[in-house]
């Protein structure tokens, strides 16, 4: 197994598989892929920290992406074992936090897509941007440093 090196310390993580269902046309991960597993490793970290999306409906705040931008590295294909991170990158403490994401293929190492997501806090009850709760200030806390740059 190769060393894992993430972008930044304490990285929150799940394990997905490609399978054929998310191939594209021409035989590896379609893209939209590694932005779905993003954003399934960011709603589990959350749970983790024990903002589960029924809490967050009993509050009727949430974290809205506002603005993402992913860039792919590299490719994977059917059967490559996946590793998917997830930080908190930053807070204003008031509205808005960051997320860093990053996916590395379990065996070889190898960095294959890194995501900057933007979040704002929002009313789910009529989508409007709202102060963080204070469990939201509690729990979404930057808890990681970046790691100097690394070529993958």
């Amino acid at each position: 197994m190769a060393k894992l090196v993430w972008d930044r310390t304490n990285p929150f993580i799940i394990e997905v598989q490609a399978e054929a269902r998310h191939m594209d046309g021409y035989g590896h991960v379609s893209t939209h892929n590694f932005v779905q597993w993003m954003i399934e490793c960011a709603f589990a970290h959350s749970s983790a920290l024990g903002l589960s999306e029924a809490s967050c409906r009993d509050m009727a705040r949430g974290m809205v992406v506002i603005h993402f931008e992913v860039n792919l590295v590299g490719s994977a294909y059917e059967g490559n074992p996946l590793k998917v991170s997830t930080w908190i990158s930053k807070s204003d403490g008031k509205l808005r936090l960051a997320r860093h994401c990053q996916i590395i293929h379990a065996e070889t190492g190898r960095t294959l897509a890194r995501g900057d997501f933007d979040f704002v806090c929002t009313n789910l009850d009529n989508g409007r941007p709202v102060r963080m709760p204070p469990k939201f200030l509690e729990t979404y806390v930057v808890n990681s440093q970046e790691h100097p740059k690394v070529s993958t």
